[in-house]
C-alpha cells in the first residue's frame, strides 16, 4: 500500500495575490499623478491672480495684468464695438474688405482649417490681415501666422485692439507689421496639445517641446525669440503686455 502524498506547499504568491499587488500598485500611481496635478491647479484655484484688471493702463514695470479670455474688459471703438472679450466670437470670424482681411475672436482649435478654406475662396485682393483676438490654440496660431507669411500678407494691431496670449504668433506672421499705440500685444505661458491636464512630468516634456517649437517660429518670422522671457515668467492667469519700445526691441514691429 503506498503511502499517502501530501498536497504541495502553497506558493508565497498566488496569481491572485500578485494581481491584487498589480492594481494596488496602479492605484497608487494614479493617485500620485492625481496629487501632481492637484498641486498644479489648486493654487490657481485658491488663490486667484492679485494682479490689476486689464483695462488698467500699464506702465514700465507695472505690465503685468489678469488674464481670462472670455472675460477681458475692452474700450472699443466705433468700428470695434466690443465692451469685453466676452462679447467676441467664442472663434474666429474673418471678414475680407478690400484689401484687408479682419480677423476677431477667440482662437479654438480647428481655426487653421477653417482661415485656409476661407481664404482658398477670398483671398482676392488681400493685402493685410487686421487682428483683434483675445488668443487661444497656439497650434492653430503657428499655422495661421506661417500662411499670412507664405502669402505675403501685413499684419496690423488698429486702436483699442488686442491681441493676447497665441495671438501674437498671427501677429509675427505679417510680412510688415505695425500695431497702433492704443493696440495692446501680451504674452504669457501656454498648454501645448489637447490635454490641459496631463500629468505634471509629461506636461512639462509637452511644454519645453512647445515652447521649442514657438522660439524656433518666431526666429524664422524675424521676431526676437527673447521676448519669450516674458511669457516664461507670466502665469496663464495673467499676461505680460509689451509696451510700444519693446515691441520695437523684439522686432514685433517693423520699420
Amino acid at each position: 500500500m503506498s503511502a499517502q502524498t501530501d498536497p504541495p506547499a502553497a506558493r508565497g504568491f498566488s496569481a491572485k495575490t500578485a494581481i491584487k499587488w498589480v492594481l494596488f500598485v496602479q492605484l497608487a500611481i494614479a493617485l500620485f499623478l492625481m496629487g501632481g496635478d492637484l498641486v498644479r491647479v489648486l493654487p490657481q484655484l485658491a488663490w486667484p491672480s492679485s494682479q490689476p484688471r486689464f483695462d488698467m493702463p500699464v506702465s514700465p514695470g507695472d505690465q503685468t495684468r489678469r488674464y481670462a479670455p472670455s472675460d477681458i474688459p475692452l474700450d472699443g471703438n466705433p468700428d470695434r464695438p466690443f465692451q469685453s472679450t466676452g462679447d467676441m466670437p467664442s472663434r474666429l470670424a474673418f471678414v475680407a474688405e478690400a484689401d484687408a482681411l479682419t480677423i476677431t475672436g477667440q482662437i479654438a482649435p480647428g481655426d487653421a482649417q477653417r482661415f485656409t478654406d476661407f481664404m482658398n475662396g477670398s483671398a482676392a485682393g488681400i493685402t493685410r490681415v487686421r487682428l483683434n483676438s483675445p488668443g487661444g490654440s497656439v497650434e492653430d496660431a503657428l499655422i495661421i501666422g506661417q500662411h499670412i507669411r507664405d502669402a505675403d500678407y501685413d499684419t496690423v494691431l488698429g486702436a483699442a485692439d488686442i491681441c493676447l496670449s497665441a495671438c501674437p504668433y498671427i501677429l509675427a506672421g505679417g510680412v510688415s507689421r505695425s500695431v497702433h499705440v492704443d493696440g495692446q500685444v501680451g504674452v504669457h505661458q501656454h498648454y501645448f496639445g489637447a490635454n490641459t491636464a496631463l500629468p505634471a512630468f509629461l506636461a512639462v516634456e509637452d511644454i519645453q517641446r512647445g515652447q521649442g517649437r514657438v522660439m524656433t517660429y518666431l526666429d524664422a518670422m524675424g521676431v526676437d525669440p527673447l521676448v519669450m522671457q516674458h511669457a516664461l515668467v507670466t502665469p496663464p492667469d495673467e499676461i505680460y503686455v509689451l509696451l510700444p519700445e519693446e515691441l520695437t526691441t523684439y522686432q514685433f514691429v517693423t520699420p
